[in-house]
C-alpha cells in the first residue's frame, strides 16, 4: 500500500519546463546565436593556427640552407680537385720574416698546399722537400707586408712559388699552390 501511494504521488508530479524537464523546453534566441558565434571564433582560430603551421614547414631552416650551401661547396671543391686531375701535397705549415721596410718588424705565416700533376713522384719530393722550404722562405723573406696585403700581391707570390720550384723538379710539376693558412703579423 505505500507503494501504491509513492507511485500515485509521483505521477502528480509534473516536471519543471527548462533543465532536464520535457522536450518542449524553450530557448533562447540570444543563447543560440552567442553559442553560433563561439562556434565561429574557435574555427576561425583553429584556421589561422593551421595557416600559420602550414607557411612554417614551407620556410627553409637555417640547417637546411646549411646543409644545401656545403653540398654546393662540396661540389665546386670536387671538381677543383679531381682525384685523376693531379695530386695535392700538404706542406708544413712557415714562418718567415718579412722584408723591413719602415716600421716594425713584420712576419708571415703560411700553411700551403701544393697541387702536382700526374707525372708527380713523392720520392723526389720527399728527397727535395728542404730545397722546397728553403725557396718558399727565402721568397717570402723578400716580401714587404704591404706587397702580400693585397690580392695581387698574393697571386704573384703563387706563381713566383710555382715556377721557383718547377725549375729544380725533375719529375712532375707544380700546376697550382692552395692557400689554407695567411697570416701576417
Amino acid at each position: 500500500m505505500a507503494d501504491e501511494n509513492i507511485e500515485e504521488g509521483l505521477a502528480d508530479i509534473k516536471p519543471e519546463k527548462g533543465i532536464g524537464g520535457d522536450k518542449s523546453v524553450s530557448r533562447s534566441p540570444i543563447l543560440i546565436v552567442l553559442l553560433t558565434l563561439n562556434l565561429l571564433m574557435l574555427g576561425g582560430l583553429g584556421f589561422m593556427q593551421w595557416q600559420l603551421f602550414t607557411k612554417l614547414n614551407e620556410k627553409e631552416s637555417i640547417q637546411d640552407v646549411v646543409s644545401a650551401d656545403m653540398s654546393a661547396a662540396e661540389g665546386i671543391v670536387k671538381k677543383a680537385f679531381k682525384k685523376d686531375d693531379g695530386i695535392l701535397v700538404t706542406l708544413d705549415g712557415f714562418t718567415a720574416n718579412l722584408a723591413q721596410g719602415d716600421g716594425p718588424r713584420r712576419f708571415v705565416r703560411l700553411e700551403a698546399v701544393l697541387k702536382f700533376d700526374k707525372k708527380h713522384s713523392q720520392k723526389e719530393f720527399d728527397a727535395r722537400k728542404p730545397q722546397i722550404r728553403d725557396t718558399i722562405i727565402s721568397i717570402l723573406n723578400s716580401k714587404r707586408p704591404k706587397d702580400l696585403l693585397e690580392k695581387q700581391g698574393k697571386e704573384y707570390l703563387k706563381e713566383e712559388i710555382k715556377s721557383s720550384i718547377n725549375n729544380f723538379m725533375i719529375d712532375g710539376t707544380v700546376t697550382d699552390v692552395f692557400y689554407v693558412g695567411f697570416q701576417i703579423n
